[in-house]
């Protein structure tokens, strides 16, 4: 018995029966055709005399409105229920061979015969379309046309090598009726594919292609069947595009022909299933799991994380940590300790019971160390024994490593008393091992034993006892320790004072000698910068050693510029410094001795002209020069003096016309103001009588003097104006010579 297929929760049934004499030869067989419900006592039975090869059921049988399906074979047969519960029959089709694929949609029935493809519409009655076929050269039984349904106006075709597309099932205008179907479709695509069709899907706006190939043996060059594919194309205008393929192994694939296969679908689930005569496959559309799942298996487990990072809303069977678990265990059995041990911070998080499960994991094989730089050390914090642990397989193999970890990590993180006795214990055996005392005294300080930190750092001369002494206010403890500080340490006092220039002020005398001696560039800052050092005694040092810069600048700071700038022409006989220290003390006599020091040296006398325009009268060295003398340069620098006093006349006049410019904008300013009225109410009294300034009695006349300074005065309170000018000004305001103000204002009534 043939056994047919379906997807939907009803079942259909077709075979044959046979009706055999006594003596067993076959008199009369029949097709028996029979549907019945899955999950309901719905049932249909029918026999045929007639061969049948595909049947269809209404997408809605279950309902009462549509029981309905069709049979092919060599007709098209409708077959309905009627209102007596009893079953009747419709030709559809017939005459045109053997119909062997039917697919219902809707109120649409597609189905394909010799000739090609028919829709019939049952509500209309009508045939709307015939697409015939296209290459008539492939035998219809051994290639059949392979038909599916994208949607309820939506079909697709496959014919041998040939795809089409037929789509938008529209409603004929009125006027284009006439003898034709109310209803009608457009081929909107249609393209050719280098293998033969074995059964097509859907796939959203793609197709799935089950795709029957033959290839050409390259040994003995003659054809043979391929493994069937199983591919997902993007249909195009005129061609498409392969989206993804694969090969199907199925049994018997090298004897089976393109009728053998089938490609059935089931819509709302998105499972596809692949039949052939020996097996059934079931292909699904792959997600994201399931490509974690080939990750995996492939054991490309930083990928597999990436994936699961990027699409973790939409995966369902993987967990991040679950993958990055097992990454990590790959990588550990792999022996790329250091990868796995970094892998943990982005791994593990803030999962503190993860982490110490990880860090015994580790200790098993003997890789403490490696996952050492990665443990938490603020958020979580993980067991004091997990820490210690690890540090106590560094003292046991690695000091230098030992002495990393106490630096970096906080005191807080283990018992610092159990690591300083063990430290202790191992000092017993080396107690010279600087890398450990050091690290003991760092020890000694976290647990703010200051003292025995102290000790260690000065028997073993190091820097860091600064550091330590400055931090921990110490220097009541190394009174009597300065000068062994100083001797391991040359620019202890120089870092001192640039850190505090008070603190050390009891050695700045000293600090002179040895800056003289051993460091001569810090001598001049040191000199500007200290309030506290005795300057006869610097400037002795200085004479002594015939440090010119430094002589200078000290006799400038006791007072005597005449003499620092005296060494400066003949010691260093630089014009441009005499020049610049002259512009700094901004004295005119330093100017005069400098002019009379340069008269007779034209180079000077170049530099002057160049640099003291802006601070002494050009004319004043010029009137000195001697006649016949012959300067350097000398027109370029008058032609300077020139340019500059063009400059300075440019200057002022600019500065004129922004200074009127803003007096007679004031000046406007003011003006407005004045012109503004000024209130007068009960409130306000005369300033020379200190009566209310307006009448108690409205309609008794009176006339009031309001001036800008904004004091009222009654007229008849105000003394008479001279006769010298007919002016009235405020008395008040002549009198705190704050400038008279004329009145602004006269009210009478």
């Amino acid at each position: 018995m043939d056994v047919h297929i379906s997807f939907l929760a009803l079942g259909t049934h077709y075979g044959k029966v046979y009706l055999l004499d006594v003596q067993g030869n076959i008199t009369q067989k029949f097709d028996v055709v029979q549907v019945f419900g899955l999950y309901s006592g719905e049932e249909f039975h029918e026999t045929f005399d007639c061969p049948i090869k595909i049947i269809a059921v209404h997408p809605h049988f279950v309902r009462s409105s549509c029981k309905q399906f069709v049979t092919g074979g060599k007709k098209l047969l409708l077959f309905e229920r009627s209102w007596m519960n009893r079953w009747k029959s419709v030709v559809l089709h017939e005459g045109e061979g053997n119909i062997r694929s039917v697919k219902w949609r809707g109120h649409l029935i597609a189905w394909a015969n010799n000739m090609g493809v028919k829709i019939f519409d049952i509500i209309s009655k009508q045939r709307i379309t015939n697409v015939p076929r296209d290459d008539i050269s492939l035998r219809p039984d051994m290639y059949p046309c392979s038909l599916c349904w994208k949607d309820n106006v939506t079909l697709i075709i496959g014919w041998g090598t040939s795809v089409k597309v037929i789509c938008s099932v529209k409603e004929r205008h009125a006027s284009e009726m006439r003898d034709l179907p109310s209803r009608y479709v457009e081929i909107v695509s249609q393209f050719e594919t280098e293998f033969y069709v074995s059964g097509l899907a859907p796939l959203c706006d793609q197709l799935v292609v089950l795709s029957y190939v033959k290839e050409i043996s390259e040994k003995t060059e003659r054809e043979y069947c391929a493994r069937p594919r199983l591919d997902i194309i993007q249909p195009l205008s005129e061609t498409c595009e392969e989206i993804s393929s694969d090969a199907l192994t199925v049994r018997g694939f090298q004897e089976n022909e393109c009728r053998d296969y089938h490609l059935e679908y089931s819509e709302g689930e998105s499972l596809f299933y692949i039949v052939s005569p020996r097996d059934v496959v079931v292909a699904k559309e792959r997600d994201q799991d399931d490509h974690i799942d080939w990750l995996l298996e492939k054991k490309k487990y930083e990928e597999a994380l990436m994936a699961a990072e990027i699409s973790q809303k939409n995966i369902k069977r993987h967990k991040i940590l679950d993958i990055g678990l097992a990454y990590i265990n790959h990588l550990v059995e792999r022996g790329d300790y250091d990868i796995a041990a970094r892998k943990c911070q982005k791994i593990l998080g803030k999962n503190a019971a993860l982490w110490e499960y990880e860090v015994y994991k580790f200790k098993e094989i003997g890789q403490l160390k490696a996952i050492s730089p990665y443990l938490p050390r603020g958020d979580p914090v993980l067991k004091p024994l997990i820490y210690e642990m690890i540090l106590h397989e560094f003292l046991e193999s690695d000091y230098e490593g030992f002495a990393t970890l106490i630096r970096e990590w906080p005191g807080d993180l283990y018992n610092n008393s159990v690591i300083v006795q063990a430290v202790r214990d191992h000092l017993k055996k080396d107690s010279q091992n600087k890398t450990l005392l050091k690290t003991l005294a760092e020890l000694y300080t976290y647990d703010k034993n200051y003292g025995n930190a102290l000790e260690i750092y000065l028997t073993l001369r190091h820097k860091d006892v600064f550091q330590l002494i400055h931090k921990h206010n110490l220097f009541s403890s190394i009174k009597d320790k300065i000068v062994l500080l100083m001797d391991f340490d040359s620019e202890y006092l120089h870092k001192l004072f640039k850190r505090d220039h008070h603190k050390g002020q009891r050695y700045h005398e000293k600090q002179i000698s040895l800056y003289a001696e051993y460091d001569r560039p810090n001598l001049l800052p040191f000199l500007r910068d200290s309030t506290h050092c005795p300057l006869e005694k610097a400037l002795e040092i200085c004479q002594q050693r015939n440090f010119v810069e430094e002589t200078v600048y000290l006799l400038s700071r006791m007072g005597n510029s005449r003499s620092a700038l005296k060494m400066i022409m003949e010691e260093l006989h630089d014009v441009d410094k005499a020049i610049e220290f002259a512009k700094e003390q901004d004295d005119g006599e330093l100017w005069e001795d400098l002019i009379l020091y340069s008269i007779d040296k034209p180079p000077f006398i170049t530099g002057l002209l160049n640099n003291i325009g802006t601070h002494v009268d050009p004319i004043l060295l010029i009137h000195r020069i001697k006649e016949g003398m012959e300067i350097p340069n000398l027109r370029d620098s008058l032609v300077k003096i020139l340019q500059d006093y063009n400059l300075q006349i440019l200057l002022r006049e600019g500065c004129k016309k922004i200074l009127v410019a803003d007096s007679l904008s004031l000046l406007k300013k003011m003006h407005r103001t004045q012109m503004k009225g000024v209130l007068v109410d009960e409130e306000n009294i005369c300033e020379s009588c200190l009566s209310p300034i307006l009448p108690s009695d409205a309609a008794k006349p009176f006339s009031v003097v309001v001036f800008h300074c904004r004091h009222m005065f009654h007229k008849e309170c105000l003394p008479m104006p001279s006769m010298n000018s007919a002016a009235q000004f405020c008395n008040i305001c002549s009198a705190k010579n704050r400038g008279p103000g004329s009145a602004i204002l006269e009210m009478k009534k």
